[in-house]
């Protein structure tokens, strides 16, 4: 049986003092939809998510591995900084790229610390970019990126960036066939922690 893959369109936003991180939910098995409710959206820390595209399985355990490591560290030195979570993650897969057996995934992690919110790429080599505006990986997203290149502006408002990312996310859903599921998973990410945000405010944003 073929392995569960998200073939997928996952999102990351940086907004004023927000960070704003999404996904849809259909995971696939070659041309069979496993699962329309997929999480891709992972929790790792107070202030800190990451979403998953590429094998299921192996976003999921980089998950757990990564929030006992946060959970270790800011008990022994304090608060972990965006960046360094992001150097620890790519420190992981590129280990695990140059094993028999690499984890086949890329990756976005989110979050906000002392200096504002960020948003990083991380790809199954380990190579990592600082996003600073947005930031996309998955199938869908050739067709999500036009949609926040045409309306992404620096210093956005949450709402606005809430209704952006969603809009990006329906574009992907309409026109890449490993794109969907029955809803989407959005987290907005402040210095007061992580807050997700239904699908049905962000429609009521939109009217």
């Amino acid at each position: 049986m073929d392995i569960v893959k998200t073939g997928t369109t996952t999102l990351g936003m940086v907004c004023n003092d927000a960070t704003i991180m999404a996904a849809d939910q259909r995971s696939s098995m070659g041309y069979l939809i496993s699962s329309e409710t997929m999480t891709k959206v992972l929790q790792i820390s107070d202030k800190m998510v990451m979403t998953i595209a590429g094998t299921a399985g192996d976003g999921q355990a980089l998950a757990k591995l990564m929030t006992a490591e946060l959970k270790i560290y800011s008990l022994q030195e304090g608060e972990v900084t965006v960046n360094m979570a992001a150097s620890l993650l790519a420190t992981v897969l590129r280990s695990s790229f140059k094993s028999y057996r690499p984890d086949m995934v890329q990756i976005l992690l989110g979050g906000y610390d002392e200096t504002g919110p960020h948003v990083y790429s991380i790809d199954l080599a380990g190579a990592v970019e600082d996003a600073k505006t947005f930031a996309f990986t998955g199938s869908g997203s050739p067709m999500a990126l036009g949609v926040l290149e045409d309306s992404y502006v620096e210093g956005m408002s949450v709402d606005d960036g809430l209704k952006l990312i969603h809009n990006a996310l329906m574009v992907a859903k309409k026109r890449d066939l490993a794109t969907g599921g029955h809803s989407v998973d959005v987290a907005v990410i402040t210095k007061e922690g992580i807050r997700w945000v239904p699908e049905d405010e962000i429609l009521k944003l939109k009217k």
